[in-house]
Order: structure tokens, then C-alpha cells, then sequence
């Protein structure tokens, strides 16, 4: 596998053309590259408007960028800018009011607890 370089990455978040798949109710996903088994993982996450994200433990270190909008967990509100990590064995809910896209980077995967 090549080394992959993403020049302006807020810029291809918002690519009309870039192609993204259903991942929850309201929350779409575009795999950086493929997970590998109990290993690390990247994606960008597209909240709709009022979207979230179930009650979910962190097997790993898990990195977000919020790229546009915001994000909101138990511990506050991020916007656009504000890089968020979340240790080992958390576990949160994620939701998006206004809506918002997000660089995920996950070192291990994520157990979604519904």
C-alpha cells in the first residue's frame, strides 16, 4: 500500500463528488483505508443535522478532527478545529445538533453498545 496524502482535506470532506456510504441513521462514512482485524482505521464521518452516534467503547486511542460544524459527548461541545482524543476503555454517546464532518482515526476498533 502506498502512503496516502490528503493536500486539503477540509476541501475534500465537502467533495460533491467524493463517495460516501451509510454507516448509522443520519451519519454517512468514507473509509480512508480499509480497517485492518483488531487494528487501526480511518474515516470521515458526516453528521446530518440532529445525527448521532450510539453509546460506543473505545477499544484504542481514538483521534477526531472536527473538520466543519460541531460535535457534542457528555464532556462539551466541539467546533470546527478542535481536535479531540479519547483513551482506552471511554465509552460515550456523539451527537451533532447542526451537523458537522469529522476526521476519525481509530488505533483499535470501536464496540457500538446498543
Amino acid at each position: 500500500m502506498q502512503s496516502i496524502v490528503l493536500s486539503d482535506l477540509k476541501a475534500m470532506a465537502v467533495d460533491p463528488e467524493l463517495a460516501w456510504e451509510s454507516f448509522r441513521p443520519g451519519v454517512d462514512i468514507h473509509r480512508l483505508y480499509p480497517a485492518v482485524p483488531d487494528g487501526a482505521a480511518a474515516a470521515l464521518l458526516r453528521y446530518q443535522p440532529g445525527a448521532s452516534v450510539p453509546y460506543h467503547l473505545h477499544t484504542g486511542f481514538e483521534h477526531i478532527l472536527v473538520l466543519s460544524g460541531s460535535q457534542t459527548d457528555a464532556n462539551g461541545t466541539y467546533p470546527a478545529g478542535t481536535l479531540v482524543i479519547n483513551p482506552p476503555d471511554t465509552r460515550h454517546t456523539v451527537s451533532s445538533p447542526e451537523g458537522c464532518i469529522v476526521l476519525a482515526i481509530w488505533a483499535k476498533p470501536v464496540q457500538i453498545e446498543e
